[in-house]
């Protein structure tokens, strides 16, 4: 779900979603409210925002901006252009030669304003979801995590797509040195005089179809979550020693999340790129699978995944620092 949803981390041990908790992963089991899940996210945002925007411009229709003609011979002679892409290293080079080093933290206002709010959205959404489905099929069975994942991803982008509009048209804003860039409020105005109140909801057809990748990355980390519990359960049992969390835990979870997270994010890409696609300003592309059909008969499949490798690796550090704030807060609010 990408920049407003499919980037959103697992649900930790400290989340509540469980009510069948032990272990060294364990807390108390309530969810501690929508400042923690938040607050690993707005430093992994900061952090990662330069790659985020690299990915961004990858995913456009505008890559030819960033894209060098090369000239081949033909057997009559006569020089034929080829439009070439470029790698991430490449747009970035080019991004800073032409635009500045502010450039690459393009959005980020929207990002730091949205990111708090989603993720405890989704969080709180999903521990709740999580809750209700234990009593109804077997407690932290497979298909309680895939509903819940769903079920919390749908619900966190129906109420944060415009924020993660605005921030894709300031990331896609290529304006040269000197030129006066757009800002957010100047970005709501034109997107609101162009389109009206439904401009803000472009591209959310993308992002529940990115829902999948949530779900894929929830049923991979818990089932990793609960095999390091079990091990570490055995562990302790077999030294006749108190369970408590140590440094080795926080790692795990880091581990498991950006395993997962790799996996999802890799079956699931192709919706980032058609969500880019949509938000685009004066866009060609009006629906999901529209954008989909468009994308591939023009550019070809492979356009489809351009930008992942930079995305991969913003996700992996994002995941994994969202993960050990979010987990060492819980800890020591829990004593």
């Amino acid at each position: 779900m990408g920049a407003g949803a499919a980037s959103f981390p697992p649900c930790c041990a400290g989340c509540g979603a469980s009510s069948r908790r032990s272990g060294p992963i364990a807390d108390s089991g309530r969810f501690p409210g929508p400042a923690l899940p938040g607050c690993g996210g707005t430093v992994g945002a900061i952090l990662t925002c330069p790659l985020e925007v690299v990915k961004t411009r990858l995913q456009s229709s505008s890559l030819t901006v960033y894209i060098s003609e090369v000239q081949l011979n033909t057997m009559a002679g006569a020089s034929v252009n080829r439009v070439v892409s470029p790698g991430p290293l490449h747009c970035l080079k080019m991004i800073l030669e032409k635009e500045g080093p502010r450039s690459l933290f393009r959005g980020l206002g929207p990002n730091l304003v949205g990111v708090a709010p989603s993720r405890a959205i989704y969080f709180a959404a999903y521990s709740n979801c999580k809750e209700k489905l234990n009593g109804v099929f077997d407690p932290d069975s497979t298909q309680v995590h895939m509903i819940s994942a769903a079920m919390a991803g749908f619900t966190a982008i129906t109420a944060t797509n415009p924020i993660w509009l605005i921030k894709t048209r300031l990331q896609l804003d290529a304006r040269s040195r000197g030129e006066k860039r757009m800002g957010a409020f100047e970005c709501v105005r034109k997107v609101y005089q162009t389109d009206g109140l439904r401009g803000f909801y472009r591209g959310m057809s993308a992002s529940y179809a990115g829902i999948s990748e949530t779900v894929i990355h929830f049923v991979i980390y818990e089932s990793i979550k609960q095999k390091l519990l079990e091990y570490k359960i055995a562990s302790t049992m077999e030294n006749d020693e108190e369970s408590v969390k140590e440094a080795s835990d926080f790692v795990g979870m880091m581990l498991a999340a950006a395993t997962s997270k790799t996996c999802a994010t890799s079956i699931a890409y192709p919706h980032e790129v058609v969500r880019t696609r949509l938000r685009e300003e004066g866009t060609k592309y009006r629906s999901f699978f529209q954008t989909l059909s468009l994308v591939v008969q023009e550019e070809g499949y492979g356009s489809l995944y351009r930008g992942l490798t930079t995305h991969l690796v913003r996700q992996i550090p994002n995941t994994a620092i969202m993960m050990a704030t979010y987990e060492l807060v819980v800890y020591l609010l829990n004593g």
